[in-house]
């Protein structure tokens, strides 16, 4: 059950690929980032796979899985099914392609990780995660949500600077989701979270599949 944006609560088969262009201090699935696993599977495998669950929503997450030439034809195939399909990205990296909804997730300066313990990731991390041409690309080509993680009270000055350098953002698509995979933790933030995006303009986004089923694979 998709537990995060717009499409929350929806029941969706979920198709993670493995290995990314980042490092997030904070990634909750470090299986395809710090340590990718994973085996090679053909379109033709995925998609049947997919058929299986009965889903009409699909969900291409990682990950990132706009690093992979491979996902332009996944998604037509599972499209000329009549799947919707949404992407999870960090909008470092553009595809030319339309789906139902890009779901970009750009990275704030207090995602990268430790310069001490991972000092050549450190420096990849913030060359990379801060790509305008990219997100600009994929909002013009499909229906689009941004979903900004937030830790403390002042990514949200960085929020502001990023909306206000694209410069082509709905702010009615515009969604701040706590940091966080303890239910206890995230309670805290939702708390005043919540209230800031009431006087902001912006959306609440829990990660209800936290509350659902605690940090676990395969939910």
């Amino acid at each position: 059950i998709q537990g995060e944006g717009l499409l929350a609560g929806t029941p969706s088969a979920f198709v993670r690929t493995s290995g990314c262009n980042l490092r997030c201090r904070w990634c909750d699935t470090p299986f395809t980032s710090w340590n990718p696993t994973g085996i090679e599977q053909s379109i033709e495998m995925i998609v049947d796979r997919v058929r299986l669950l009965a889903c009409r929503h699909v969900v291409l997450t990682g990950g990132e899985p706009l690093l992979f030439d491979e996902v332009v034809p996944l998604v037509h195939k599972l499209r000329d099914l009549s799947m919707h399909v949404t992407i999870e990205t960090a909008g470092t990296i553009s595809r030319d392609m339309q789906v139902d909804l890009m779901s970009i997730s750009p990275k704030l300066s207090g995602s990268a990780p430790s310069i001490d313990e991972h000092p050549l990731w450190y420096a990849r991390h913030n060359a990379a995660r801060h790509n305008k041409s990219a997100i600009v690309d994929l909002v013009r080509q499909s229906p689009y949500q941004i979903k900004f993680v937030i830790d403390h009270l002042n990514d949200v000055t960085e929020v502001d600077f990023w909306l206000a350098d694209l410069n082509c953002i709905d702010s009615r698509r515009v969604l701040l989701m706590p940091q966080g995979t303890d239910q206890i933790d995230l309670q805290e933030k939702d708390l005043w979270l919540a209230e800031l995006c009431t006087e902001r303009g912006f959306l609440f986004a829990p990660r209800h599949h936290i509350a659902w089923f605690g940090l676990t694979r395969g939910t």
